[in-house]
């Protein structure tokens, strides 16, 4: 069975890379709105110290963005956006005390929205209330329920943002996490489709690592996974993803590919030996024999 899939960090790293393409995709409307000439400023940070002390629960991902507003005024606004996973009681309640805080720290005017990744279709909190004699206190703020979302919701253009493929594997990481062999095709046909959907380099290989993080798979599957990417890239010739990058070596958990490597070892000997660990990775070796 593979081990749960991390949602959290492959969604804030995604959403902070393409937070243009995000607001498109979820927001269109908003997205129209924001002066993209400028670049937006991140105030996570902040939101951490507005958020300290609140007695809500753990959150999954939660952003603020400083941005600026179309038009003749050089106003600039706050975007808070939280992506939450699971089911949470008072989720309406911490947009509302999070909104009104910002407000109360920046006196900015503060906009809230939702991204509701959770398995629930009946659960869609998008907005809080409050009364005492007349006296009255709110927020309702946009929410996207990412189960809403399937091929047919996807427009043509929508499809070329690289959250579409975001939403994909999202679904998929649900809809499979009892079934790996469902599992490995969902994410082989995620990975082979960034190759022929006209994304950049960049973009294919940001994606790959969102896919590669939220729908893990057991071991010997994913040694299929990697020796399937190795073939493809061969034929399509494009060399953007590695198996050695997202075996681990890229990311310093198979440091060495042979025993006492030097630490001044020459670039054009560490290269010699990816490639190495590449030809064995498609011979079917695993990253535990390549290490040894």
């Amino acid at each position: 069975m593979a081990k749960r899939a991390d949602f959290d960090s492959p969604w804030k790293e995604i959403l902070e890379k393409y937070f243009p393409e995000f607001m498109q995709f979820f927001f269109p409307n908003v997205f129209s709105k924001i002066n993209w000439k400028k670049r937006p400023v991140f105030l996570d940070k902040e939101l951490q110290k507005v958020a300290r002390g609140a007695s809500f629960g753990i959150r999954f991902v939660d952003k603020l963005v400083q941005v600026w507003e179309k038009g003749g005024t050089e106003r600039w606004v706050l975007v808070h956006i939280e992506v939450q996973r699971g089911f949470e009681k008072d989720f309406a309640k911490r947009m509302y005390v999070y909104n009104y805080r910002l407000f109360d720290k920046f006196h900015r005017l503060v906009a809230s929205f939702a991204i509701l990744g959770d398995e629930n279709p009946a659960w869609k909190p998008n907005a809080f209330f409050n009364e005492l004699w007349g006296c009255k206190a709110s927020l309702t703020f946009p929410l996207v329920k990412i189960l809403e979302y399937d091929e047919k919701t996807i427009s043509e253009e929508s499809a070329k943002n690289p959250f579409s493929v975001v939403v994909k594997a999202h679904l998929e990481a649900i809809k499979t996490k009892n079934n790996d062999d469902a599992r490995y095709l969902a994410k082989l046909a995620l990975a082979k489709s960034l190759y022929k959907a006209g994304f950049s380099k960049q973009q294919i290989i940001d994606l790959f690592r969102f896919i590669d993080w939220v729908i893990t798979l057991p071991k010997d599957l994913e040694n299929s996974f990697d020796q399937e990417i190795i073939k493809l890239e061969e034929e399509l010739h494009m060399p953007y993803v590695t198996s050695v990058e997202r075996s681990g070596f890229a990311r310093g958990e198979a440091e060495g590919i042979a025993k006492g490597e030097a630490k001044g070892e020459a670039k054009g000997e560490t290269k010699g030996k990816t490639e190495v660990a590449r030809k064995m990775l498609k011979k079917g070796f695993t990253v535990a024999q390549i290490r040894e």
